[in-house]
């Protein structure tokens, strides 16, 4: 059984005039405004210096390696 064509509602809009060479692009506010505030706020928990804590004398490279070993089926 053939699938149904659908045809569009409207016709395409004409393209715009471009400068040639020139690709245009277009973002909404937030493209820019969201990965600003991840990166602000990820900045100000590592730098804010109330919360360094002495090493307890284990490295933490260490353990990652313990936990991927023990997650390897090896």
């Amino acid at each position: 059984m053939p699938a149904p064509t659908h045809t569009p509602a409207a016709p395409a809009a004409p393209p715009t005039p471009q400068r040639p060479g020139r690709i245009k692009a277009e973002l909404p506010w937030w493209a820019l405004a969201l990965p600003t505030a991840a990166f602000v706020v990820l900045l100000s928990l590592v730098l804010d210096p109330a919360d360094a804590h002495a090493v307890s004398g284990r490295v933490p490279l260490l353990d990652v390696l313990v936990q991927l070993r023990q997650a390897l089926p090896f």
